[in-house]
């Protein structure tokens, strides 16, 4: 019998997740469009009022407890903004040149007006020199009457843990 069961559940765990809709794909580049480009007054408009902005320093770790490289909330995340909008950073002199990929996106998860998606980044960083930061980036994206919002934007880099440069820009 637990054959079976080690089966079904081997089975299940091979089954592909499905891609997210083309608005929903549509806007998580939109997302890493306005990033890279330091349009950070329209990224801010992405977000939706209770947003978590969260890059833990551990996969496994607990915003309440840990520390992590970043964790903002929706007031924390205009506060970013206005500070990346003085242009006055000096970790950011000259400003980084940036374009990140999204790929192997698949829908995690969907309630009435949710959708979790789970995708694979690489983000390419000039500053002086080029950087290569990549992780696994899950985006919560709510429907609202007037358009998307993102609810959660959640960045695990693969360098984690481990001496991580300057995260003077958006992630």
């Amino acid at each position: 019998m637990s054959t079976l069961d080690e089966t079904d559940v081997l089975s299940s765990a091979l089954q592909p997740l499905p891609a997210p809709s083309p608005e929903i794909a549509s806007f998580l580049s939109l997302e890493a469009r306005l990033a890279d480009e330091a349009r950070y007054s329209e990224w801010e408009l992405l977000w939706d009022d209770d947003a978590l902005y969260w890059v833990p320093m551990h996969p496994d770790d607990d915003p309440a407890t840990n520390l992590a490289y970043i964790y903002d909330n929706r007031r924390r995340i205009k506060s970013r903004v206005a500070q990346l909008n003085t242009g006055n950073r000096h970790s950011q002199t000259p400003p980084s040149v940036m374009r990140r990929l999204l790929t192997n996106s698949e829908v995690l998860d969907t309630t009435d007006d949710t959708v979790t998606v789970g995708s694979n980044f690489a983000l390419f960083e000039y500053r002086h020199t080029q950087r290569v930061w990549a992780g696994r980036v899950i985006h919560k994206v709510r429907r609202h009457p007037d358009g998307l919002k993102l609810a959660g934007k959640t960045v695990h880099l693969i360098s984690a843990g481990g001496p991580v440069d300057t995260l003077a820009f958006l992630i």
